[in-house]
């Protein structure tokens, strides 16, 4: 039903970690009096941004229905109906039909007004260092916040963690709703939010975030992490959500019993590869040069008979109309095949998120934040830790490691200069 007499259409498609979002607003309810907005959050069981999303909603009192459309196939039907995406989250909100966790568009729909405020230290990034890193300046009585865009980071995107040690295995999900946990149990403010600019301005710092808050800050660690790197073909943007995935752990269960492609050969790769031929008919796994993952991923592919590897080869294009039915790829010698397919998981690296003080640190050619053995960069009360930073080993148990460091040099900043 429409409100008002009038037919408000808007479209508006942006990106938050490569994910395509986009929201589509059928009608104004902000126009109506006293409209209690109805939710519905499409999910599917393990996908971070999906709990990513919940949790806003819940820390906002914003009341929701949740369907699992992993497990509802006529749900999940709707749902692409609905978004034109095969993908989540998606966020009904009355007749606005979110896609992805857009903290943006959610933060204008239920957030707070700006505060303006002011702490000790901000940290951009809720990863394994970031998370760290909040601890410790909490144990420190740093008035502390973190802002990020989710919780979790990079790890999220791991099926299986089989080198932190204390687990044997464990999921990235698992393992960061446990970070989140000890987190929770301090006085830090924890803000699902987009750091845009950090500027230096007075001695002090600040802090500009995509929905408008601007945080004034005597120290910041950077602590943002990386984005997946893209094809880099033709047409790739008009198949992202449309069955070419950046989250396999978030949209696998909707491929179940299709067939798929995974892009890579690294450790992300062949473990996406195994997890998805639980799923999946059929998978192909499409190596550009040789399989570099660690030997016992290599060793799982031979016990899965539905995968087939394709090395020296890259995909060179893609193909349908309003889905992705099939990919194009290319080898060595410039023969080329055709793969039918339902979806494609891109599993080829990562690009830090430098962007917003790439004007203000020092950067090496990779776009990493320089860092020395104590996480302090070129500017006196900035810090960085984990993946965005030039350290070479970009694993959890690093990234932990950093974050302490990086915490504990702002604490020893802050007490040789407190008029900062």
């Amino acid at each position: 039903m429409l409100y008002g007499g009038s037919l408000k259409k808007n479209i508006a498609i942006g990106r938050r970690n490569d994910r395509v979002l986009s929201s589509i607003c059928l009608y104004d309810a902000s126009a109506i009096p006293g409209m209690m907005s109805q939710v519905t959050v499409y999910s599917t069981q393990n996908c971070p941004y999906c709990r990513m999303a919940k949790a806003f909603l819940d820390k906002h009192g914003v009341p929701y229905e949740s369907i699992d459309v992993g497990a509802d196939t006529e749900a999940a039907r709707k749902m692409i109906d609905l978004s034109g995406q095969r993908g989540v989250p998606v966020i009904v909100v009355d007749n606005e039909v979110i896609v992805g966790f857009d903290s943006e568009r959610l933060n204008a729909l239920f957030g707070e007004p700006p505060t303006g405020d002011s702490y000790d230290v901000v940290i951009v990034g809720a990863g394994p260092a970031g998370l760290t890193a909040g601890v410790y300046c909490a144990r420190k009585m740093l008035n502390t916040i973190i802002i990020s865009e989710n919780i979790g980071g990079q790890a999220l995107e791991s099926w299986a963690i089989e080198n932190y040690m204390g687990y044997r295995m464990i999921s990235g999900e698992d393992l960061m709703k446990k970070f989140e946990e000890q987190v929770r149990l301090f006085n830090i403010r924890l803000e699902l939010d987009t750091v845009t600019t950090v500027a230096k301005d007075d001695g002090l710092f600040t802090v500009t975030t995509i929905s408008g808050n601007t945080l004034k800050t005597k120290s910041v660690i950077l602590a943002q992490g990386n984005r997946q790197k893209k094809l880099g073909i033709a047409n790739e943007e008009q198949y992202l959500g449309r069955g070419l995935s950046i989250c396999s752990t978030c949209d696998g269960p909707l491929y179940k019993g299709k067939k798929v492609a995974i892009v890579g050969g690294g450790n992300s790769a062949l473990q996406t590869a195994v997890e998805m031929s639980d799923i999946a008919q059929s998978v192909s796994l499409i190596v550009r040069s040789t399989i570099r993952a660690d030997p016992i991923y290599a060793d799982m592919l031979k016990t899965r008979p539905n995968i087939t590897v394709h090395t020296g080869t890259h995909v060179s294009s893609l193909h349908g109309e309003k889905f992705l039915s099939g990919i194009t790829i290319k080898d060595d010698q410039s023969r080329e095949q055709d793969i039918s397919l339902d979806g494609v998981f891109i599993e080829i690296g990562w690009l830090p998120n430098t962007e917003m003080v790439e004007n203000l640190v020092t950067l090496n050619e990779k776009k990493e934040i320089i860092v020395d053995i104590n996480g302090r960069t070129n500017i006196p009360g900035i810090y960085a830790a984990g993946d965005i930073t030039s350290v070479k080993s970009k694993q959890i148990v690093i990234a932990c490691g950093d974050g302490a460091k990086a915490a504990l040099e702002v604490f020893e900043y802050l007490l040789k200069t407190p008029s900062a």
